[in-house]
């Protein structure tokens, strides 16, 4: 287990997640039919040719996916009860298959649970980049998180 105790996660404490992420063709693919999106934008290369992007876009329900999943080891792996929402999910700019997303969280706030003894309530604001250091994704996530045990 790495995840973090209710106990460590600070408001202020940020993390920046080891593992990156490069996306290919095949990821966005499989997402995209996996999720039933028929999305000619992420799945029609002549279609997306003639957008404004020029190229097929990343499907953003598997680029927040990627996000918090890249976030797990550090953050949450065996230390989450339950994950509660996600808020204020935003895509500033597009990923394109090839593009490298690393991410950095920050804990927004973190209070005891009012009906868990056992738990404490976390928001996490996590903020994705690209190789170009441009903002691709940010989103707060809610979770509900163990308490170091005795």
């Amino acid at each position: 287990m790495s995840g973090l105790w209710f106990e460590d996660l600070t408001e202020g404490l940020t993390v920046q997640h080891a593992t990156r992420r490069t996306i290919t063709e095949t990821d966005n693919v499989l997402f995209t039919t996996m999720t039933m999106n028929p999305a000619p934008l992420h799945l029609d290369h002549d279609y997306a040719s003639r957008t404004e992007f020029g190229r097929p876009l990343v499907n953003s329900m598997f680029t927040l996916a990627l996000v918090v999943g890249l976030s797990v080891p550090e953050l949450t792996l065996g230390t989450i009860v339950a994950q509660l929402g996600l808020d204020d999910v935003a895509f500033p700019a597009p990923v394109f298959h090839g593009d490298t997303v690393r991410v950095e969280t920050e804990v927004i706030s973190a209070r005891p649970s009012g009906s868990r003894p056992d738990a404490g309530i976390v928001v996490f604001e996590h903020r994705a980049r690209n190789q170009r250091d441009e903002l691709v994704c940010r989103c707060r996530r809610t979770g509900l998180m163990h308490r170091k045990p005795a």
